[in-house]
């Protein structure tokens, strides 16, 4: 009996998240707890779009930072796995197979969205691990697909980690927000709307996000969300379970989902 993986959602607030946002880091170490080990991690952040699907095949991937203006301790901050080139050719293998023109990149590292959420989940950074990009200007719907192409990766030891933002708009941000005031309402009602669909398992209606409650305002630029519709899609009908870290500069909601995996008999 092997076990089928489950697939993660994370919400990876500002890149100093690692630094001030501690109810996410602990959301962070406990999912990687409650994973069984993977063999490797294949992950989808916000922060590489291209234009088609394109793996990494760097080994070891590099440790970008990408941003700017942040303290030094963050830049100072390296996570140094190993590499996944095999998990990278598997995934454009499956991707192609699905009908989804795809690539390879010979060196792209590791962003921000991939390394702040793995230094804390999986610490010791003894996984090997590849990125797989967005497609610029893709639908949601477009990523739905290219999650369900990658669902056999699951039962073969492999951890689906999707890293975005379930609220992104920079016009909600408080700098000066303290971590226990309340949340901006419209963000706080978005990001509710979204548990609820998630719940409910309504792939539809969360694709038809723009039109929910401040569904339009919550992602002026679609990016950060599109990590999401990679992990429904992996997701394949799996149960979600919710976690609920406080939201961060008042109006980023950190929410992480777990879609747990069923045994599988070979």
């Amino acid at each position: 009996m092997l076990h089928r993986m489950p697939v993660v959602f994370v919400s990876h607030g500002a890149p100093d998240a690692l630094l001030n946002a501690p109810d996410a880091v602990s959301c962070w170490r406990e999912l990687g707890q409650q994973i069984p080990q993977p063999e490797a991690i294949l992950v989808i952040s916000a922060h590489w779009e291209a234009q088609r699907p394109t793996a990494s095949l760097a080994n070891p991937p590099v440790t970008i930072h990408d941003f700017s203006g942040f303290p030094p301790a963050l830049y100072r901050m390296q996570y140094s796995a190993p590499g996944a080139p095999a998990l990278a050719e598997r995934a454009v293998s499956l991707l192609s197979a699905a009908g989804l023109v795809s690539e390879l990149h010979p060196s792209r590292g590791l962003d921000h969205g991939a390394w702040a959420p793995l230094s804390a989940m999986y610490p010791q950074a003894n996984i090997p691990i590849t990125q797989l990009s967005l497609v610029h200007n893709a639908s949601a719907a477009a990523h739905v697909a290219l999650g369900r192409a990658l669902v056999p990766l699951r039962d073969e030891g492999v951890l689906i980690l999707a890293s975005g933002a379930i609220t992104h708009n920079f016009g909600w941000l408080d700098i000066h927000a303290q971590a226990d005031a309340a949340p901006l309402p419209e963000a706080q009602q978005f990001t509710d709307w979204v548990a609820k669909r998630v719940a409910a398992q309504d792939v539809d209606g969360l694709l038809a996000y723009r039109s929910a409650p401040h569904g339009a305002d919550a992602h002026p630029s679609e990016e950060h969300f599109l990590p999401f519709f990679v992990a429904l899609g992996a997701a394949n009908g799996d149960i979600p379970l919710r976690f609920r870290p406080r939201f961060t500069y008042g109006a980023l909601a950190m929410d992480a989902y777990l879609w747990q995996g069923v045994e599988q008999g070979f």
